[in-house]
């Protein structure tokens, strides 16, 4: 009986003959790390490469990516580090960095140790930020040809088509959410940037982590070797408005947030203008990911991974939950943007 998903093809002894035909040769210690949307190990190395004993294989999910986006992803790595700015490149054996086995494509990167940053901590939050501007800086000097573009099409009308068409919402709840729905991808149109618009007065669109939670930033404590922050899995990395970057690292009440934001900009500015006509955004962007969110987990529903981790998701009070939280964000979007 052949496997429901790729991933349950993806066995110990698949990893590591993928990485033993590149070069990188497994001593057999194999740890899964935490990840849905790929598949994610630390492997062990004998004899070392480029003096990493230990490294970390990604597994890209199939179908998601094709070859030339994680190409554009892996060079944006690596003009990132070549940049100095903190990120976590991957490996070139055999002399380049994408590799396929079995159907996957996967890269191998040196591990990286860290903790969550303390984003309670101004001083913290304006180190973020400066290397934010730097990795902006970096973005703004060219431009993808093959990663998508963060906007209202890709993160919210064909999303909800998608979960429309698979009939994912229950049947109670369906209405509800549609009309809600639509409400609030309304007033995210009203952005010319996430319309997918370019107008010549407008924020500006450019290369983008594009994924920026603090799960996604490592923080090496002051006094270690490489202390501060640095950026983990540009498996999101897109063009879109710079506080794409910044705004998933806000938290806490209005008061809170403006505290943080201030803070961040404090350091981003260090290196690099911040237009402040960017910041009637962060609603608009919080939406969006809340609407694409919804139909990410839906889409991998048949990973066997998904319906364990996210039991309470077809339950109608999830989606009840959804149709309120979409309603605050109306109610946001309406109010004056942040300042800072």
């Amino acid at each position: 009986m052949s496997a429901s998903h790729p991933f349950e093809q993806l066995t110990p002894d698949v990893v590591l003959d993928a990485l033993d035909a590149a070069g990188l040769r497994g001593d057999g210690r194999l740890t899964t790390l935490n990840s849905f949307e790929n598949r994610v190990y630390q492997v062990m190395l004998e004899p070392e490469f480029d003096g990493h004993g230990v490294v970390v294989a990604k597994f890209y999910r199939p179908q998601r990516w094709n070859a030339a986006q994680i190409g554009e992803e892996h060079a944006f790595a690596a003009e990132l580090a070549a940049a100095e700015v903190p990120v976590v490149a991957p490996l070139q054996p055999q002399g380049r960095s994408l590799h396929e086995h079995a159907g996957f494509f996967w890269a191998a990167s040196p591990r990286r140790g860290g903790r969550r940053p303390e984003l309670d901590d101004p001083e913290v939050l304006e180190w973020i930020g400066r290397f934010l501007a730097r990795l902006h800086t970096v973005g703004a000097s060219g431009a993808f040809r093959q990663r998508p573009r963060l906007d209202v099409q890709r993160m919210a009308h064909e999303p909800l088509a998608w979960l429309a068409e698979h009939d994912v919402v229950p049947l109670e709840v369906q209405r509800e959410w549609r009309e809600v729905a639509a409400e609030a991808v309304a007033l995210v149109e009203r952005h010319a940037v996430l319309r997918g618009e370019a107008p010549p007065d407008g924020p500006a669109c450019i290369r983008l982590h594009g994924d920026c939670h603090p799960g996604n930033i490592l923080w090496t404590p002051e006094g270690m070797p490489g202390a501060g922050p640095h950026f983990v899995d540009l498996d999101d990395a897109c063009s879109g408005p710079a506080v794409q970057d910044l705004w998933m690292l806000l938290s806490g009440d209005r008061r809170q947030q403006t505290l943080q934001l201030s803070a961040l900009l404090d350091g981003y500015e260090q290196f690099r203008d911040f237009d402040r006509r960017e910041l009637a955004l962060i609603e608009p962007l919080r939406t969006l990911r809340l609407i694409h969110y919804n139909a990410w987990i839906a889409r991998r529903w048949d990973d066997p991974s998904f319906p364990p981790n996210f039991p309470w998701f077809a339950h109608p009070d999830h989606w009840r939950g959804q149709v309120r939280l979409l309603r605050e964000q109306i109610g946001a979007m309406a109010e004056p943007p942040l300042m800072a």
